[in-house]
């Protein structure tokens, strides 16, 4: 069974930035692609970006595109999301996911393991 564990959320004034961790344990998610999630009070889980565990490759939903970036060590078996230049609307609680196998998706329900959540908090 695989474990995602989510690290480094925080409250950051706009225009801060933070880097969240996502540390895997439990099996090998090398055939997988890494995600972010977020989720703000009473709204929808969205996708935030995407990285082939494999071979790299990166996707970003446009609401973050040159602001966030999504990167892995494979040695530490963790996945990073820095978000840099943070805005208020970047509010929410953000979640690492991994989906078996190597096509790319931004559905959530095409994601199979989950981490707990961290809390990014963005001041105005």
């Amino acid at each position: 069974q695989g474990q995602l564990v989510e690290s480094g959320g925080g409250l950051v004034q706009a225009g801060g930035s933070l880097r969240l961790s996502c540390a895997q344990s439990g099996r090998a998610f090398s055939n997988s692609v890494m995600g972010w999630f977020r989720q703000a009070p009473g709204k929808e889980r969205v996708f935030v970006a995407s990285i082939r565990w494999s071979g790299g490759g990166t996707y970003y939903a446009d609401s973050v595109k040159g602001r966030f970036t999504i990167s892995r060590d494979n040695a530490k078996s963790t996945v990073y999301l820095q978000m840099n230049s943070l805005k208020p609307e970047d509010t929410a609680v953000y979640y690492c996911a991994a989906r078996v196998g190597t096509f790319w998706s931004v559905r959530k329900d095409d994601y199979n393991y989950w981490g707990q959540g961290t809390q990014v908090t963005v001041s105005s």
